[in-house]
């Protein structure tokens, strides 16, 4: 490359190669400079008084699912040769742990598969055992890239820029050419490089098998020509991945070993949390227990899921049918938080036809028993240990016996029926009739169909059970399964897609329209849209700029749409269908939960009671004639199901949805678009190895720092003096402002409360506002301001004081404000310019120190002002808010949630307050009650706070809200 003039080139920097670590253990950050380090610090390291109990570690995203830390010369079926050693006597029949901080919790777990760590060839340790040591590996051996480098320039270009070939090479010529003055080269001398490379990884190395089927019944004459077509299925050994996900040291953790009940100390209450707390696992593990081989054993329940996902309408039907894997070992936050708990282990057929044979009942007879045989076939590897015991290795390093087991099945509806060899419209767990769906009656199971084939003709099981009776579900082939009994809950398409849009948001669109006709009903769904897209701004609400009137429905839209639905149609239906909207989000936001106890469940079968009670409205009304719909009528076994399987939320659909992006879509779009299934399995099989060895190399402490901070610290060139030491990064606190003029010497005020959420102002300096108090003053238009802050000083330098603080005689305050120097106002969503639009400002809850649980213990204010400063040597990050009175001694009846008003004071003025940020517990979300008035075309979400007298508080926006303001 030739030379350029330096009197003609345009100055730049250098490269720096100066790099700070955070310096907080268990961080692998590095920075830059020493202020963003400082930055990073202080947002995710702060130093909370008095110190929160730890949070569960989250491992990245790009963690392994096929983890090399297993053996597998020491796993599959135990060393037959000396089996009595192999057996082991059962246990005491109670095992009680107290669980959690502070003796709260305990747990009875079971006693006969329970999980005892085992020597490789299966013979039980002594208790307390430790794990045998990890096999030796170098700490240098990068195999099979050279070196640090090439690995994550690997993983740069593959998992996390997804970079196209063509884009590699060009970009590997532009890093050679900086490289020849040197004689170096770049890690790759190509994609193909790049890509072989990452193909010789010998860890996560789950290889794809496939087989075809085809039609081996009879042909008749001119038989269409799906007889003639052959089905591939891809698939991955699903036990294989099983044990590479038990040996996933990230999950050591966050795995349970052995079924058990969990209660509350005070009043022996249930709750049902993770999969192995509830009842499923626990029956199961009784049944294992039968044979004495299998007593010490891990019990690992195997969690299917599948569903059919379009990746391109506008190039041609682009469907996939992958199928998906998890255990029920597995906490359900590492499900919900897709690290790798979730495999895709098959991509199922999909048999087409013309439109002409596409409802022939042997065409349609194929394509279901094709799924449950292709099913059948994948899970074959895993059947010989559902009945004796093999050895894995765990990823806290013990060797355990494990027997596995079908568990449950994540499916919307269509795929549940499907499982369930079921007629549509009938209920795939019970068998009411689909006319009469809630009436009560009798759970299916494997047993009571196989008698009704005893008996009934296939017309009658059809007609009166809705029963399939010519398809045979693939859990007939293992033991102990049973698809009814299995089928997940799926709180997206039942409760969110399903009884909430598909039916509540439409029956009240048809209910408008039978009342008013549609002249009429198209000008209040007007209104209602103008009044969902006034709704004011809040963290992760999304905003529905033109209402809900949208074609392109997804789950995201349903579930926003709940937060603030409510409000919008209320005054323009009658009060029931209010109060059903109220009971359906009820349900919603109580299923949801993490934890479920006994109480929940009363409270969720109430839900339901009201819920029945109130959609009367939309049958007197003419809107629907019945209310026979699956699933609707699914949610009356929800209590059930929680019972079987605990929270739902570690079971939803949602959770498989998310995975089509990763394991679908993305290498769809990856690839060249032809032959595209192989170009995929390619593409999945590569993340899993460059996963596995992000594994492997963390295990040898081979990825600590950064890439350059590891080279600089090789060279010798690590030290530096301008990094400040480890202890002064952690000093001062998250609350003061370190940088203020004159803050070299100040301390920090935490505040008077006990402190139940931590809440810091934004480091970012606004330059353009007010400097001082008497600008801020004229800044907000409160001129009482400097009187505020001196009151606010007295409470916080006389924390004995019980007077109220408009009591506190304004000359018993400090006086000296021109004292408070090197004031800064700082925002968190309190602006008077949000994204160059309008002025925002958040509502927030208020602690003022009472013992009350909820919203009856919180106060409900708006934020005018962030800002701090510093009197006396101590520095006071502050609020001026505008306080909300609360109206009435309960909730609304009607939509379930409190209602407030701007407060004012005897002279009519607004009631304002400097608060401590401490004191703000989190964010409000207030809702306009509209009346049943049309809002003025002039009313927007900037102007939503400002606009009305009443508001609801709402307790929909998000859990932690429902928990609050419930």
């Amino acid at each position: 490359m030739p030379e350029i003039d330096p009197r003609t080139q345009v100055a730049r920097r250098d490269f720096s190669a100066f790099q700070v670590p955070c310096g907080n253990v268990g961080c692998k950050r590095f920075f830059r400079t020493t202020a963003g380090r400082t930055k990073h610090i202080l947002s995710a390291h702060p130093i909370v008084s008095p110190p929160a109990s730890p949070e569960p570690h989250i491992s990245h995203p790009d963690d392994i699912t096929d983890n090399p830390f297993q053996d597998d010369e020491l796993q599959g079926q135990p060393n037959g040769d000396d089996d009595e050693a192999l057996r082991a006597s059962p246990p005491p029949n109670v095992h009680t742990e107290f669980f959690g901080p502070g003796n709260l919790l305990f747990r009875n777990y079971h006693t006969l598969l329970d999980g005892r760590p085992c020597d490789k060839h299966g013979h039980f340790l002594p208790e307390g055992t430790p794990p045998p040591p990890p096999e030796p590996k170098s700490p240098n051996d990068w195999t099979p890239f050279r070196n640090r480098t090439e690995f994550e320039t690997a993983e740069f270009f593959y998992i996390k820029n997804q970079m196209p070939a063509g884009q590699i090479d060009h970009l590997l010529d532009l890093w050679a050419t900086t490289l020849l003055k040197s004689g170096s080269s770049p890690p790759f001398a190509d994609h193909k490089d790049l890509y072989a490379t990452i193909d010789s990884i010998a860890l996560g190395d789950v290889k794809w098998e496939g087989f075809s089927c085809t039609y081996t019944g009879e042909k008749p004459d001119g038989y269409p020509p799906w007889m003639d077509g052959t089905y591939d299925v891809w698939y991955r050994d699903p036990r294989e991945v099983v044990l590479n996900m038990l040996a996933n040291p990230d999950y050591a953790e966050e795995m349970d070993y052995r079924p058990y009940r969990e209660y509350a100390t005070n009043g022996d209450e249930r709750q049902f949390r993770d999969f192995m707390s509830a009842d499923w696992a626990w029956d199961q593990a009784d049944i294992i227990a039968g044979d004495p081989e299998t007593i010490g054993s891990t019990f690992v329940p195997i969690i299917l899921g599948s569903d059919k996902t379009t990746v391109s309408v506008a190039t041609g039907n682009n469907e996939y049918y992958p199928l998906y894997l998890s255990i029920g070992n597995v906490h359900n936050n590492v499900c919900r938080a897709h690290r790798d708990a979730l495999v895709v282990i098959g991509f199922l057929a999909m048999p087409k036809t013309t439109k002409k044979h596409a409802d022939d009942p042997k065409f349609r007879k194929f394509r279901r028993q094709l799924f449950h045989s292709s099913l059948s076939r994948i899970l074959t590897s895993l059947r010989p240990g559902m009945s004796k015991p093999e050895i894995a290795k765990f990823g806290d390093g013990h060797f355990r016996r494990v027997i596995y087991g079908l568990g449950p099945y994540i499916a919307d509806y269509e795929e549940q029926v499907l499982l369930a060899c079921i007629v549509r419209f009938w209920c795939p767990r019970c068998v009411s009739h689909r006319d009469n769906l809630d009436a009560t009656s009798v759970l299916r199971s494997r047993e009571f169909h196989e008698a009704l084939f005893e008996v009934g003709t296939y017309g009658e099981l059809w007609t009166e059970f809705g029963i399939v009776a010519d398809l045979i579900p693939f859990t007939n082939d293992f033991p102990r399964a049973d698809i009814h009994e299995t089928m997940a809950p799926d709180i997206l398409h039942q409760v969110i897609k399903g009884a909430f849009k598909d039916h509540l948001v439409d029956w009240v669109e048809k209910y408008l329209v039978l009342t008013h006709r549609r002249t009429e009903a198209d000008r209040i769904l007007d209104d209602i849209d103008h009044r969902i897209a006034a709704v004011a701004s809040f963290s992760g609400l999304r905003c529905f700029p033109q209402g809900r009137g949208f074609k392109q429905w997804m789950g995201d839209d349903s579930k926003a749409l709940m937060k603030v639905y409510i409000p919008a149609i209320e005054g323009h239906v009658p009060t029931d269908v209010v109060r059903a909207f109220r009971a359906l989000l009820e349900f919603c936001y109580l299923v949801r939960r993490n934890t479920i106890t006994e109480r929940t469940l009363d409270e969720i079968q109430d839900a339901i009671s009201r819920f029945h009670q109130y959609r009367e409205v939309f049958k007197t009304s003419g809107v629907i004639p019945t209310f026979s719909l699956p699933r609707q009528h699914s949610l009356m076994h929800y209590a059930h199901v929680i019972r079987l399987f605990g929270a739902p939320n570690g079971l939803c659909s949602s959770i498989t949805e998310s995975k089509h992006i990763k394991a679908v879509k993305e290498p769809w779009r990856r690839s060249s678009k032809y032959k595209v299934l192989g170009q995929m399995l390619v593409t999945n099989q590569r993340l899993s190895k460059l996963a596995a060895a992000r594994v492997d190399f963390e295990s040898r402490g081979m990825l600590k720092g950064t890439c350059l901070s590891a080279e600089l610290e090789a060279l010798g060139m690590s030290d530096n003096p301008d990094v400040p030491n480890d202890e002064d990064l952690n000093d001062p606190p998250p609350n003061q402002a370190s940088n203020l003029e004159d803050g070299d010497n100040l301390t920090i005020d935490h505040g008077l409360t006990i402190l139940q959420a931590h809440t810091r102002l934004t480091r970012t300096v606004q330059t353009k506002r007010a400097r001082n108090v008497l600008a801020l003053a004229d800044e907000l238009h409160l001129p009482s301001l400097p009187a505020l802050i001196r009151r606010f000083l007295y409470e916080q330098t006389r924390p004995d004081n019980t007077l109220d603080m408009y009591d506190i005689p304004l000359a018993a305050c400090p006086s000296d404000l021109s004292g408070i120097g090197g004031m800064r106002v700082e925002h968190i969503r309190s602006c008077p310019m949000w994204r160059n639009e309008f002025s925002r400002h958040d509502c927030v809850f208020v602690n003022t120190g009472s013992d009350t649980e909820g919203i009856r213990g919180l106060d409900v204010a708006r934020v005018q002002a962030f800002f701090s400063f510093n009197y006396a040597g101590t520095v006071y990050p502050c609020a001026v808010v505008r306080w909300f009175d609360v109206i009435g001694d309960s909730p609304d009846p009607e939509t379930g949630m409190w209602v407030v008003r701007p407060a004012y004071s005897a002279n009519r003025a607004p009631t304002h307050t400097i608060i401590h940020v401490d004191t703000i517990y989190r964010a409000a979300h207030l809702i306009p009650i509209y009346g049943n008035q049309f809002l003025p075309l002039d009313i927007t979400l900037h102007v939503s706070y400002d606009a009305f007298r009443a508001y609801y508080v709402n307790k929909y926006v998000d859990h932690h809200a429902f928990e609050i303001a419930s």
